[in-house]
């Protein structure tokens, strides 16, 4: 019970200025349907709202797997969406997240990946980042909850200084803009929200040795309460995407973490950490991408 007390403390110990705008982002969600911000991306027959409106889920089938996108692209902002994944065996089966640019060839994309398991075993949660095309920039994390039993919040703080990827609140990966990162960090696309469900049992649970099975489905991803406290796009650009700290997240206070969120991100990064690219000897035989020097904190 003390070790598990433990592991929570740092969770109490978020920024206040984080803890505002996750609940301004709630007011804000608070009577949303589905059409005020999103558009069906395929398979439209597999896309299903709650009655109101405010609960949107994506169904797989053997036939198709479903997603939306965003309306309107943005740059730099803050941005939440609550997610409840596919419960019990859902090995094989991939639930998205992610930020993504128009050219899919030199495309800017940040990624949150759910990647599915058997029964009994946690879901992995795989971020990745891709400037002008090219990724491989892949972490992996285990959750310290059930990301299947309720919804969980999964958001992205976005500016010109520092990109991070949050859990409930809890920074689980940070990238940074600095001069060795100037041609590697994704700040000159606008970028679409995107959330997708698809079969991706050829790598996505143990390298591909588990597959779908198929007569659990149709396996549903289930959304609600998308809010983009953001820089929204308009061509040919707005006056918001010049660093001009009217916004929350463009002042200096969001350009680093917070003592309290370091503690978070080094608590996460400890207990639930299970791959990082950075990491990888064998993969990059000792010379490591050029981001890989630039401490996160």
């Amino acid at each position: 019970m003390v070790k598990k007390m433990a592991r929570m403390i740092p969770i109490i110990l978020t920024s206040a200025i984080l803890l505002l705008a996750s609940v301004q982002s709630e007011v804000n969600a608070a009577n949303q349907i589905f059409n005020d911000d999103f558009q069906i991306l395929f398979a439209s027959d597999h896309v299903k709202t709650s009655d109101d409106g405010q609960i949107w889920e994506l169904m797989l089938d053997k036939k198709s797997g479903s997603g939306f996108q965003t309306k309107h692209s943005y740059r730099f902002g803050f941005f939440t969406m609550k997610l409840k994944l596919v419960a019990g065996d859902s090995a094989g089966v991939v639930t998205t997240y992610y930020m993504a640019s128009k050219d899919f060839e030199t495309r800017d994309e940040l990624d949150f990946e759910f990647l599915g398991n058997v029964s009994g075993q946690p879901y992995a949660l795989q971020t990745n980042i891709y400037v002008d095309g090219v990724g491989g920039r892949e972490q992996r994390n285990e959750l310290w909850f059930d990301p299947t039993a309720d919804f969980h919040t999964y958001s992205f703080l976005w500016n010109y200084h520092q990109l991070i990827f949050f859990v409930d609140s809890v920074p689980l990966r940070v990238y940074r803009h600095t001069n060795v990162t100037d041609n590697v960090y994704p700040k000159n696309q606008p970028m679409y929200l995107f959330s997708s469900i698809w079969n991706a049992d050829n790598w996505a649970t143990r390298g591909g040795l588990d597959k779908t099975n198929w007569s659990n489905a149709p396996f549903l991803s289930s959304y609600q309460k998308f809010n983009a406290d953001a820089c929204m796009w308009e061509d040919p650009f707005p006056a918001c995407v010049s660093t001009t700290g009217e916004n929350w997240w463009d002042k200096p206070a969001a350009w680093t973490l917070t003592d309290a969120q370091k503690l978070d991100y080094a608590w996460a990064r400890r207990n639930f950490l299970i791959y990082d690219y950075c990491q990888d000897t064998q993969r990059f035989n000792g010379t490591f991408p050029a981001e890989c020097s630039v401490e996160p904190l």
